[in-house]
Formats: structure tokens, C-alpha cells, sequence
């Protein structure tokens, strides 16, 4: 019997500011991340939620 693996992810959540966007969101990528939702919050702020493949 053969055993399947599973992959795991890591989560961060992070406030991203309303002037950096997209910088913020590249240094994320480069780190690995994914995008999964950006969510404003109670202030109006943006609140980004990302994940990647944890190691092995």
C-alpha cells in the first residue's frame, strides 16, 4: 500500500499600506507568498492573507 502525501501550507496575514500596494505585495512573492485575499478592515485599511507550500 502506497502512502500519499499531503501538502502542507503556512499562513501570514499581513496590513498592507494604502501607498504600497504593490511593493509590498512583490517582496511578499519574491519571499515565496501567494495571494490568497486582500480584505479591508474596520479602519479601512487593507489587510492581505497569503500562503505558501511549507518545506518539506
Amino acid at each position: 500500500m502506497t502512502q500519499s502525501s499531503s501538502t502542507t501550507w503556512e499562513y501570514q496575514v499581513a496590513p498592507i499600506p494604502l501607498h504600497n500596494e504593490a511593493l509590498m505585495l512583490n517582496n511578499f512573492g519574491q519571499d515565496g507568498w501567494e495571494l490568497v485575499a486582500i480584505h479591508t478592515n474596520a479602519q479601512g485599511g487593507l489587510v492581505a492573507f497569503l500562503k505558501r507550500q511549507k518545506a518539506a
